[in-house]
């Protein structure tokens, strides 16, 4: 598998990259033999790069992750986590988290981008992780705090980069607008986009990957089955699409895609992980894989071939937007 520097950095990502929501409860158990061999599937298919977050099953994801690395040699891989919703005990406890995981909720999430927040989720991060460092952080949806994101987690996140302590420093969100004034006008260096830069949407053309281009930055592509919709070789009703019902609408015009895909000798979800290599700030896609099947079948579609001219016909169609680059990008130096 190929990698990628995150520019300005010494950090590298391997170009497929192992999202762990999934390992941590999302939506339904996962029981704890299956994350783990999860984790060892995709550490045999060459991935190197690993994404979670307290938010992740109130921890749950950071533990199981942390356990399946250890005892790798720490300098071949490279993991990111979040901050900026600490883990507190929960005093009115309902028996399971409220929050889309099938996890006990006896902890709740307290949002907190203060110094002091950051370098406690840090710390809890690592003490759960059991590794001896991040390598990556990100400050998570901070959609509702820019302020305190932008005048306090992120220059405390810089230091702790300038000392060394983390290796590249940044923002997920599932908006691109607010990812662009992180690269604009912080020290971030990485962003995690998901979900605005798929076939369904490239909305990030506007904002975020020209910000990234003009500033020396780099994106980390997440959500690119825009939560479901793009996943299937025929895409169907009641399918998800940025976690709702996904409109008729956008069924029809998925199943267009899938259509000019399958005339080029490809499919639909192999499209859908290969079109963020279109532009070259992008130097990660990020996909959550719960099981070795999924993972397996990730792994295959990152090395299916998709022609180029696939992007030539879905602009000339009007199905992607004009001005998406052609072709595969190649790293940046």
């Amino acid at each position: 598998m190929h990698h990628r520097k995150i520019r300005g950095t010494a950090v590298t990502v391997s170009e497929l990259g192992f999202g762990g929501s999934v390992i941590g409860n999302l939506y339904r158990v996962t029981p704890a033999e299956e994350a783990a061999a999860a984790v060892d599937a995709a550490w045999d298919a060459g991935i190197r790069y690993f994404d979670t977050a307290p938010h992740y099953g109130l921890g749950l994801s950071e533990r199981r992750l942390g356990a399946a690395l250890r005892g790798r040699p720490r300098g071949e891989y490279t993991v990111s986590s979040k901050v900026g919703r600490l883990l507190v005990p929960n005093e009115q406890p309902r028996g399971v988290d409220s929050e889309g995981f099938a996890v006990r909720d006896d902890l709740c999430r307290r949002w907190d981008f203060s110094r002091d927040g950051v370098l406690r989720s840090l710390d809890d991060t690592l003490e759960r992780t059991g590794l001896d460092r991040i390598d990556v952080v990100y400050l998570h949806d901070p959609d509702d705090h820019w302020r305190q994101a932008a005048d306090e987690a992120m220059p405390a996140l810089a230091e702790l980069r300038d000392q060394g302590v983390v290796g590249a420093i940044g923002a997920g969100m599932n908006q691109s607008a607010m990812l662009a004034r992180f690269l604009r006008e912080t020290a971030a260096d990485v962003v995690m986009l998901a979900g605005r830069y798929t076939l369904l949407d490239q909305s990030a053309l506007d904002d975020v990957l020209p910000a990234a281009q003009e500033h020396g930055k780099s994106v980390v592509a997440a959500g690119v089955f825009n939560s479901g919709l793009l996943s299937q070789d025929r895409p169907a009703e009641g399918m998800k699409y940025d976690y709702r019902d996904a409109p008729s609408g956008l069924v029809a015009r998925a199943r267009a895609l899938a259509e000019v895909c399958e005339a080029h000798g490809t499919t639909l979800p192999a499209a859908a992980i290969a079109f963020p290599w279109t532009h070259p700030a992008v130097v990660d896609v990020t996909l959550g894989m719960r099981d070795p099947g999924e993972v397996a079948r990730n792994a295959r579609l990152h090395r299916d071939a998709v022609p180029d001219a696939l992007w030539d016909d879905l602009r000339d169609r009007g199905l992607i937007r004009a001005d998406v680059p052609a072709g595969r990008s190649t790293p940046c130096p």
